[in-house]
């Protein structure tokens, strides 16, 4: 009769279990149908993308390398291995990834033993004995397992939510990357343009220093003047004052540079200072078209993750509007220890703890309305997110071009300047032009000069900052960085599951049919 009812109480429990999966409250995680990310025009060709100097192929994972730099493939490999910014990163997601282990281990049941052997006596007052009690040696042992039957999906939310989260963390650290990544290119940029600056302001000296000389052998020779002479020794002087600023930059570039590696900031001085050739690409820039960036943009996949995580959290806060049912069973020995394992000190017990705010919901509705506020949020900063994406992606491509067409008119302006320089000084030396002139002429030269080459630098600003948009530079398929990363992390993170994919085949298919 015992074990029949036993029996009957598993079958119950067995059947109350099957019941968890089945009543999941909340609604259900998608995309919005109306979010940004939907729309056709998203996954469209970029509009300032037609330019000459992009091509439609798409970015590669690693994008530094279309620059054919070692020194610079190196340097972004070792940021990628010892940035301090991506250690940080690494720490936030296995922290993520802990608190979603915490929330799986609501499905397993939770074990309890205990052991507790006592000596001394009871009061016989208490029991109405005239007489004490011996002193004795006392034991209880036993075994405490507890379920929680998850009836309305709050622990499936809870995990839902948690495994949101944690993908989410997966796409700031791949984000923290990209950063890194454009960060040391930008350094080691600026290192060698600002050097670059430099020699030009050397060589724009050294011709007004000659001009200077040339003046004063004049001067002495009566065909000019001590104010001529002056006005070139004013425009050497005003040139020399230009280089130290650019030496400044130079330094403070290689300074950031060695912080962005892991190294202190005069570590690169040395390795890095003689560059002064200025990154350039000698092909068009793949670009891809929207619906790449979207799948490629970690902000995006971020964004999204944290929607759906929001969501999720909407059916935690409504499983509170319903009651909480624990399993529990027991069992031990209970006795004194002459008697421990005898058939009469066992015990043992099993039965549901059910847990229920009753009449009080209002403070479960306000919860649920707190989440639903929180999801409207998320799923406006999602479509923040991929708007931005756009702006950047296209105010990066417009600005890249104009510049582009700028530089090749300063250096034909560069150009003119020298060969008119050229052809004064000569006009100059033999009396055929006065000094005004030729000092104009001087003074154009090195202006342009000086123009040309703060827009090179620009350009190559400009080319980091359009990958930066494209958001390229977190995939990681080289196994010698993968083994340097592993080495010096202590948790090395999975890649994130592409959590857009049905997201993007919906983009592919209305652009299929609205070509």
């Amino acid at each position: 009769m015992r074990k029949n009812r036993l029996i009957s109480i598993l079958l119950t429990s067995l059947g109350s279990l099957s019941l968890a999966g089945c009543m999941t409250v909340g609604p259900d995680y998608k995309i919005p149908d109306d979010a940004v990310v939907n729309k056709v025009e998203t996954a469209e060709p970029f509009a300032s993308g037609q330019h000459k100097a992009f091509s439609q192929n798409p970015l590669p994972d690693h994008w530094w390398r279309l620059y054919d730099d070692p020194m610079l493939n190196s340097l972004i490999e070792k940021a990628l291995a010892e940035n301090t910014d991506l250690r940080v990163a690494q720490a936030n997601l296995a922290r993520s990834r802990a608190v979603l282990e915490e929330v799986e281990m609501g499905r397993i049941p939770q074990v309890d033993l205990s052991a507790q052997p006592t000596f001394g006596r009871s009061s016989a007052a208490a029991d109405g004995v005239p007489h004490r009690y011996a002193d004795k040696w006392k034991g209880d042992a036993g075994i405490n397992v507890s379920y929680q039957l998850d009836l309305f999906g709050k622990i499936s939310r809870g995990i839902e939510s948690a495994s949101a989260s944690a993908d989410a963390a997966q796409a700031a650290y791949d984000l923290a990357q990209i950063t890194v990544a454009a960060d040391t290119a930008k350094a080691y940029a600026d290192a060698c343009s600002s050097a670059y600056r430099v020699k030009i302001a050397q060589r724009s000296a050294a011709l007004l220093k000659d001009f200077h000389r040339t003046t004063k052998q004049l001067a002495q020779a009566g065909r000019s003047s001590v104010i001529e002479v002056a006005r070139v020794a004013a425009q050497y002087e005003s040139m020399n004052a230009t280089i130290p600023p650019l030496q400044a930059q130079q330094r403070l570039a290689l300074y950031r540079l060695s912080v962005l590696t892991g190294e202190v900031p005069t570590a690169l001085v040395s390795k890095v200072g003689q560059c002064s050739r200025i990154p350039q690409l000698k092909q068009p820039i793949p670009i891809g078209d929207g619906a790449e960036l979207i799948r490629r943009r970690p902000d995006i996949r971020q964004a999204e993750r944290n929607l759906a995580a929001a969501n999720a959290k909407i059916g935690v806060a409504t499983a509170d509007l319903y009651p909480s049912i624990n399993l529990g069973l027991s069992g031990g020995i209970t006795s004194r220890l002459s008697d421990f394992g005898e058939t009469n000190t066992y015990r043992w017990g099993f039965g549901p703890l059910i847990s229920w705010t009753i009449p009080d919901t209002g403070t479960a509705r306000a919860r649920i309305k707190e989440a639903e506020a929180d999801t409207q949020a998320a799923y406006a900063r999602f479509d923040a997110t991929v708007l931005n994406a756009l702006r950047e992606t296209e105010s990066s491509l417009t600005t890249y071009a104009r510049e582009l067409e700028r530089n090749a008119s300063l250096k034909a302006a560069r150009d003119q300047s020298a060969l008119a320089s050229s052809q004064t000084s000569r006009l100059y030396k033999h009396g055929r032009i006065d000094f005004l002139s030729k000092l104009d002429a001087e003074r154009a030269y090195v202006i342009a000069e000086a123009a040309y080459a703060a827009s090179s630098a620009k350009l190559a600003d400009d080319q980091i900052a359009i990958f930066l948009a494209l958001g390229g530079g977190w995939e990681q398929n080289d196994e010698q960085v993968q083994q340097i990363i592993a080495k010096n992390k202590t948790a090395i993170p999975d890649k994130a599951e592409e959590t857009l994919e049905e997201t993007i085949g919906k983009v592919a298919e209305s652009t299929a049919e609205n070509p």
